[in-house]
């Protein structure tokens, strides 16, 4: 029988089975946060959907269940607090929100939960690991949290990513157009020159906006350049991470 992944389509008593068999819970994590002129509001949580979705089919490939949570759209989105549908919410209430789905899927006996996560602004990463600070403390339990962020991953990614100019480039372009191509305003994606600003090295420099930083479109690397290929290629070594990272936690017994 061909497994259901999202959690919130089964009912509860598959669910009950599935946790006591041991089965991870991934939970996606995103924000609603302006992505260029092209892309939605809601790409990274569109394109942590779409990780877990592969990283559960990737798990199932090797005999381990997965079921995936419902996606935690909201976080700290301060650098595109300038445009229009951008949402962000306070530090403490993101730390909280996350750490209190981790416990909560603990407690209804899912003991390995790891989070899937394609925001990568700084203040948001940080309160990720806090709250997976928090829920362990709570359940006596690691939670795990693969971040792309750190330089042993990031090293694995593309050229673009690795030049700090990855937000709602062709990085994050070719994600959304290898999962939800429909979303992509493609007119307008093509008509956008290259900018090659390096946003993380702005951040370090004090920039607190994209348009302090010289986005004024909200975007940054070369989204013309993006294409559904890459974008397969990059889930493919994010899956890499996602399954590195759950056996480095639990390892093997």
């Amino acid at each position: 029988m061909t497994r259901t992944f999202p959690l919130d389509e089964i009912p509860w008593p598959e669910a009950k089975a599935r946790a006591a068999a041991g089965a991870i819970a991934l939970v996606p994590v995103g924000s609603v946060e302006a992505h260029g002129p092209h892309l939605p509001l809601g790409t990274d949580t569109i394109l942590s959907r779409e990780l877990a979705r592969r990283a559960a089919e990737a798990l199932a490939a090797r005999g381990d269940d997965a079921v995936i949570a419902p996606a935690i759209p909201y976080a700290i989105t301060e650098y595109a607090g300038g445009f229009a549908g951008t949402l962000s919410i306070a530090r403490d209430t993101a730390v909280a929100l996350v750490a209190d789905v981790c416990v909560a899927l603990d407690r209804k006996g899912f003991r390995r939960v790891c989070l899937v996560n394609s925001h990568l602004e700084p203040a948001h990463v940080e309160s990720l690991a806090a709250a997976c600070a928090r829920a362990a403390e709570a359940i006596g339990r690691p939670v795990a949290f693969p971040d792309q962020t750190t330089k042993r991953w990031a090293r694995t990614l593309t050229d673009e990513y690795k030049r700090g100019a990855c937000h709602a480039g062709s990085y994050e372009t070719s994600l959304v157009l290898a999962a939800r191509p429909e979303l992509v305003r493609d007119e307008a994606r093509r008509a956008l020159p290259p900018l090659p600003i390096n946003l993380a090295h702005a951040m370090r420099d004090g920039k607190r906006t994209f348009e302090e930083a010289g986005a004024p479109d909200a975007y940054f690397g070369d989204p013309a350049a993006a294409t559904p290929e890459e974008g397969d290629a990059i889930y493919a070594l994010l899956v890499t991470m996602i399954l590195t990272t759950i056996d480095e936690t639990w390892p093997a017994r």
